[in-house]
């Protein structure tokens, strides 16, 4: 049986919306949904938060999840990367447990909508390939071939993004523009050598595994929160 480690990040300062990885929705802590979608998955075999903040580690642990450590302060500001945090827990796991998973999957807390089935064929089709990551994503509500930089010294804009074979793509209609995909933060699935051999968190094989955009939420702020909020509560995903 693989060894299958989901990580929970959830770093106690926030300033779009201060203390929300324990913030209520309908009820319970944000956190708290994706430590749940994390151990009702029959293939994810160990559950783990890493956090700076012993709050956030008092209701993780209530919830269900493993906090085998504090994250270093170094690892737990606004600029802190993905790859720092998990390498960190990676880390500090072989070290002071020998333990070392075949795959991890990332929680973000931030994206809490999320449905069982998702999860087990996001799984399956990374044990099923040799892909060095999956992401979940969906189709992008704008696309960035009308999207421009602005030069500030010139006080003229470039387009952000150009093909060869569309030329002035920014003047295309959008169905002759290539379909493009936004990441969001429901699950990532990554092999562990590629995190701590190749430094990288997605390496260069990443699979898609496609969702619908109505479920494709990302919370940064109040406004966000309460449209997760209202999907908790109208649809029959992973919740309390």
């Amino acid at each position: 049986m693989k060894e299958i480690l989901a990580i929970i990040p959830a770093r106690g300062g926030s300033k779009g919306l201060p203390g929300k990885n324990i913030k209520l929705m309908a009820g319970y802590p944000l956190i708290a949904y994706s430590i749940k979608a994390a151990l009702m998955s029959s293939s994810i075999t160990r559950v783990i938060v890493s956090t700076d903040s012993g709050e956030i580690a008092e209701v993780a642990r209530f919830y269900g999840a493993e906090v085998p450590f504090l994250r270093p302060s170094e690892f737990a500001n606004d600029l802190s990367t993905d790859l720092e945090v998990f390498t960190h827990a990676l880390e500090w796991l072989e070290i002071n447990e020998n333990y070392k998973p075949d795959l991890v999957i990332q929680f973000r807390p931030t994206s809490p909508i999320r449905f069982v089935h998702d999860i087990e064929i996001c799984i399956h089709k990374m044990q099923s390939s040799d892909a060095d990551s999956l992401r979940i994503v969906t189709p992008a509500f704008h696309t960035p071939f009308k999207m421009w930089v602005l030069d500030e010294s010139s006080s003229q804009m470039q387009p952000l993004l150009q093909q060869d074979m569309i030329p002035e793509s920014y003047n295309q209609p959008r169905q002759n523009l290539p379909q493009i995909y936004w990441q969001i933060g429901t699950l990532d699935v990554i092999r562990t050598e590629v995190i701590t051999k190749q430094k990288s968190m997605s390496g260069l094989k990443i699979l898609p595994y496609i969702i619908e955009q109505q479920f494709a939420i990302d919370i940064d702020d109040l406004e966000s929160f309460h449209r997760a909020e209202e999907m908790i509560l109208k649809f029959n995903c992973i919740k309390f």
